[in-house]
């Protein structure tokens, strides 16, 4: 479908508009709808054919997208940090609204001539190169930064649930498909308002059916929803989240969880260590009061205890008494210190007498906030990166830990993932396929006030949920945790800065879902055809001009005579 270009002030305006609309699809606000609006408004920014110009566009949608939504990356440390983050991550929306102009140009050359086909050939080539762009944006530099992918918006949606099918990828694709449907049908009606174009419902009927096919067609997929999730009565009249042990293929993993806090907000469990492994001791402590023998592991967050109990002794000695109280082994979150440099950050399941029997140690350390690439041109920038005074190392094993069942059964895997790692699919996605059947997300959300990054994390685990078909545990030291049904409902939730426990009983699941079958697909494909239709607007640009240069050259070597020749001739005259 062809639509009048915006003049570059309304392509101006309507940039940063959509990159304030796709904030408010995503926590705090998490007004899902808003997300196809965002995308319905990048569209209409760049219906200019230049490309640097909608490079521009793009990175006006980007900054004021990424800049509130990453508010906490200011919170966590400073000012240019937060401002070099938002600008990176702008920079690939940048990218794509070049990528999108060459992208169109092959539509318009080879692309179908049916305005029903036309305009879903538009919104699929579109979403296509946007997905193509936020997979890269997840995988580099440094590993990349999954943030602010579309996909999480939606787990309070019906699309939501096609991440079963096809992962966060899918979901992305879908919609930004759906935006770009809307924005098609908007256009067409406002050009038949004002005249422009003879009426016909027609196309805007079927992008309107489409859309909603999109939005609402998850529903049908078999996601493992429980009949029987909730709170339900638990050992002495005491209250356990059900996260659905009507779903359970191997069994209940009974679990506790603390929330340790940390005391003031602000200061991060690393500036008060005794005071957060205290808190955290306490709340198991009080646990056992209630489920003490009830218990297959309890877990504590991330950074849990910032002493390295293997090397602690009274650390060691406390872990110890804790568990034996509690009668369950503790998955502790601590840092190690090698004697050879560097660090590591891990989960340590403790058992009583035992000490450490199992061990994860974080594969993909946060850049720039857990370690410094290139400090010394870092430093140039901000001082805040001599706050990350030794650079945390990457493990290399992947991130399951077994659990012994408290009925002498096989042991219980684990999916542990460590904050920030929530956010990458492959490393979920290797735990799951090497049979982890619970998902266990520790993090330490400490040094970001009561901005959204937790609640933005929360999201995310929830699809994760939803991608594997896995229960799901978020734990943090300061909120927000949250238990998980493996359909990505979302149970309970804790305050941020509170001290609180819970239990609960996580259904055991093994069953592989499409998505994970699936593996790096969706990705590569979404990726490869996303640079297949660049490629191809670049060739068709290319032949364009050539055909424009031979038509210009063939119009000369006719002669003054021609009519081409004379009529060039007289428009040059006075």
């Amino acid at each position: 479908m062809h639509t009048p270009e915006p003049s570059r002030l309304v392509s101006l305006f309507l940039a940063p508009l959509g990159g304030v609309a796709l904030w408010a699809a995503f926590p705090d606000v998490a007004w899902w709808p808003a997300a196809f609006a965002a995308v319905a408004l990048l569209w209409a920014a760049l219906r200019r054919d230049g490309a640097w110009w909608n490079a521009l566009a793009g990175l006006l949608f980007g900054l004021t997208f990424f800049a509130p939504h990453i508010w906490w990356a200011h919170e966590g440390t400073a000012l240019v940090p937060w401002i070099a983050l938002s600008i990176l991550e702008a920079a690939f929306l940048a990218a794509f609204g070049a990528l999108w102009t060459w992208a169109r140009r092959a539509l318009r050359r080879w692309g179908p001539t049916a305005r029903a086909w036309a305009w879903l050939a538009e919104a699929a080539a579109f979403a296509l190169v946007f997905t193509a762009v936020e997979q890269w944006r997840a995988e580099i530099p440094f590993g990349g930064f999954p943030w602010g992918r579309l996909a999480w918006t939606m787990v309070d949606a019906p699309l939501g649930r096609a991440a079963w099918l096809g992962g966060p990828t899918l979901v992305t694709l879908l919609v930004a498909t759906t935006g770009v449907l809307l924005a098609l049908a908007v256009a067409h009606t406002a050009q038949v308002a004002r005249g422009r174009r003879p009426a016909g419902l027609g196309a805007p009927l079927t992008a309107a059916v489409l859309g909603a096919a999109f939005v609402v067609g998850p529903l049908v997929l078999p996601l493992p929803t429980s009949q029987v999730a909730g709170a339900v009565g638990g050992p002495e009249g005491t209250n356990v989240l059900d996260a659905g042990q009507d779903l359970a293929e191997d069994g209940v993993l009974w679990a506790g969880a603390v929330q340790g806090n940390v005391g003031e907000p602000g200061l991060g469990s690393f500036a008060n260590r005794a005071e957060v492994l205290n808190n955290h001791l306490e709340g198991t402590y009080e646990l056992a009061d209630d489920f003490a023998g009830e218990l297959d592991v309890v877990l504590w967050p991330e950074n849990g205890s910032d002493l390295d109990p293997q090397t602690t002794r009274d650390v060691a000695t406390a872990l110890d008494a804790a568990a034996e109280e509690v009668e369950a082994p503790i998955l502790v979150g601590a840092q190690e210190w090698p004697e050879t440099g560097g660090r590591y950050n891990v989960s340590l399941l403790w058992q009583a007498g035992q000490g450490v029997t199992a061990r994860y140690a974080k594969q993909h350390p946060a850049p720039f906030g857990e370690y410094i690439p290139m400090r010394s041109f870092a430093r140039l920038l901000s001082d805040q990166v001599d706050r990350v005074t030794t650079d945390m190392l990457p493990g290399t094993e992947p991130a399951v830990i077994d659990v012994p069942s408290r009925a002498g059964q096989d042991d219980i895997r684990l999916a542990t993932i460590i904050c920030f790692e929530v956010a990458y699919d492959e490393i979920i996605r290797d735990a799951v396929q090497r049979g982890a059947q619970v998902l266990v997300v520790q993090t330490n959300n400490a040094s970001f006030g009561f901005t959204a990054e937790s609640t933005q994390q929360l999201a995310m685990s929830r699809m994760q949920a939803m991608t594997t078909g896995r229960a799901t545990v978020q734990i943090s030291t300061v909120g927000v945790s949250g238990v998980i049904a493996p359909d990505g409902t979302l149970l309970h939730t804790t305050e941020l800065f509170t001290h609180d426990t819970f239990a609960a009983a996580l259904p055991l699941r093994s069953t592989l879902t499409p998505a994970v079958v699936a593996g790096y697909w969706p990705g590569w494909v979404a990726g490869g055809l996303g640079a297949l239709l660049v490629v191809a607007g670049v060739v068709a640009h290319a032949r364009g001009r050539r055909s424009a240069r031979a038509a210009v050259a063939g119009a000369d070597d006719e002669g003054p005579d021609s009519t081409t020749a004379g009529t060039l001739a007289g428009a040059g005259r006075p």
